[in-house]
């Protein structure tokens, strides 16, 4: 059972729509396909485990708190006798270990995930005693990328590659776990205290002068999309959506870049780039309350 699904975080959404509307400094450019990157590989993950069969709660993405430091999980199962925690990774490329430190190759060292996944159980370790349980924690660092080659890997360190992850599920899948009430409390705890608005987010300064505007298309994420009475398509892939679906889209994206403007006709037609101010306006009413009259209309 998942109880909690995997979202974008609300810096990747904002990237991503900054990435198509701007161009965005080499370092927030990387920062991007990081966040993009590490999002695709843990949504493989969850592919497989939601195939599990066994009576198992899910939460994905949790990010907790405990005596003022912030840890991030990112996939944890509670099962009958234990929690297992899983650090996901989609590296691609040749990798090394050598002292207790991962290089990529040929010299370049990154963070080892392993020690990631040390200080994730430590604290959740911490948070789940200051909550009354004391389960046994499991972990394990995943790298989930076909393509990713690991030599020297240590023997006797939790590492699951991406062709021992079904197994390793399926080893999980068939043992006869029961949870109980108290399971489910502390997923429903655990869940409620994930935290929505990080206080770290790395954005690059815009402006709404400075955006592109126009529809995006869904698949391809080019402007080159024709907006048509009942749907809009895209030249550049066909991709061919309902046009209140892609102008909801559009005001959704304004919303989460533009929180402090106000959403007005006006506005959402200039963002859209969509001659018709009828269309915009039925979506506004249809898809959100309508605040003031006349000239002072807007909508939350």
């Amino acid at each position: 059972m998942i109880s909690k699904i995997r979202k974008k975080s609300k810096e990747l959404i904002i990237l991503e729509s900054l990435n198509d509307r701007m161009s965005l400094p080499s370092k927030d450019k990387q920062h991007f396909h990081s966040l993009k990157k590490g999002y695709e590989g843990e949504v493989k993950f969850d592919t497989l485990t939601e195939k599990l069969q066994c009576d198992c709660i899910i939460l994905n993405d949790l990010l907790l708190e405990i005596n003022n430091t912030t840890f991030q999980i990112d996939t944890l199962i509670i099962f009958q006798e234990h929690v297992h925690l899983y650090e996901v990774k989609n590296y691609d490329g040749e990798y090394f270990f050598e002292q207790e430190k991962l290089y990529k190759k040929p010299n370049l060292e990154i963070i080892n995930p392993l020690h990631q996944l040390s200080r994730s159980e430590s604290l959740l370790r911490q948070l789940l005693l200051s909550l009354g349980f004391n389960p046994q924690i499991n972990g394990s660092v995943v790298f989930i990328n076909p393509n990713f080659n690991l030599y020297q890997s240590p023997l006797d360190q939790p590492i699951l590659f991406q062709n021992q992850v079904k197994k390793h599920l399926g080893t999980l899948s068939v043992q006869p776990f029961k949870l109980t009430a108290k399971h489910k409390n502390l997923a429903r705890k655990l869940a409620s205290m994930h935290i929505t608005n990080p206080k770290f987010e790395k954005l690059p300064t815009y402006d709404y002068d400075e955006l592109r505007k126009g529809i995006t298309c869904l698949k391809c994420h080019s402007f080159f999309v024709l907006v048509g009475k009942n749907s809009c398509s895209c030249e550049n892939c066909g991709f061919i959506e309902p046009s209140t679906n892609a102008i909801k889209r559009s005001i959704e994206e304004f919303r989460i870049l533009f929180p402090n403007k106000k959403i007005t006709t006006k506005i959402i037609q200039d963002w859209c780039r969509v001659n018709s101010e009828r269309k915009i306006r039925a979506v506004l009413l249809k898809n959100y309350s309508k605040i003031g009259e006349h000239r002072w209309t807007y909508y939350k």
